[in-house]
């Protein structure tokens, strides 16, 4: 299994051991094809619950002609829920890592400073020590993906030592995630999220991260798996339905 396989592997092991609840649905795609490839480039997989956790996505690509080696996993919470949205995803893509690393906020941060502190105020030690990690850069992203996630994202290209070390911010993260999931939010900062419509921003929010305009990746996804695969994958991650 490679390092950016195993990184998600463990993490949904870690989610599963967490929110038990979630069970495996039957996948559109439990394999993925693709003209570059005699064999399958992939899969999708998805789990669903009655529980806080209502839809785990993961989705793998690895075409080694071209040198990819990508998997990720987008774990929702429910559309009412201010509790925010984990992810993680990793790829290795031949001369370098890579990773993205988030809570995805459900508020405007801006005019929600409680939701905003009880949120990600104990994560700001590890994202400073994740910005901080030699062997890290910048990676090509641009100021609009950016401002579709929270400050708080680690994302990076990482040399293979840096990338090992990601290992333990991912638990951090989910950890913070799942108990937020599990506990809820305090009443004060539910009250203070009053003029917020949840699911309405949500679902704005989901159909912008998961946008080929904002998003270049799903172009080139669509060229691997066409157009049509392309466009149920992001149907999975666009909406719990």
């Amino acid at each position: 299994m490679s390092l950016p396989e195993k990184l998600v592997a463990d993490t949904i092991e870690r989610i599963l051991a967490k929110h038990p609840e979630l069970t495996e649905a039957e996948s559109p795609y439990p394999a993925l094809s693709s003209p570059m490839s005699p064999d399958p480039v992939g899969s999708v997989k998805i789990w669903r619950s009655e529980g806080p956790v209502k839809k785990m996505v993961y989705v793998g690509l690895v075409v080694p002609m071209i040198h990819l080696d990508s998997h990720m996993v987008f774990a929702f919470t429910g559309e009412e829920s201010a509790v925010p949205h984990f992810t993680v995803d990793s790829v290795s893509a031949g001369e370098y890592y890579a990773y993205h690393l988030d809570l995805i906020p459900r508020a405007d941060l801006a005019t929600h400073v409680p939701y905003m502190d009880e949120v990600y105020g104990s994560l700001t030690e590890t994202y400073d020590a994740g910005v901080a990690r030699e062997g890290v850069s910048r990676p090509e992203l641009s100021p609009r993906q950016y401002a579709v996630m929270s400050p708080w994202m680690l994302v990076a290209r990482a040399s293979e030592d840096a990338f090992k070390a990601i290992w333990e911010s991912t638990f951090t993260y989910l950890d913070q995630w799942s108990d937020l999931a599990a506990k809820g939010l305090t009443d004060e900062v539910l009250a203070s999220l009053a003029d917020t419509d949840l699911a309405g921003r949500d679902a704005a929010v989901r159909a912008n991260i998961f946008s080929p305009d904002l998003d270049p990746v799903w172009h080139r996804i669509a060229r691997m798996l066409g157009a049509d695969v392309t466009e149920r994958i992001r149907a999975e991650l666009v909406t719990n339905g």
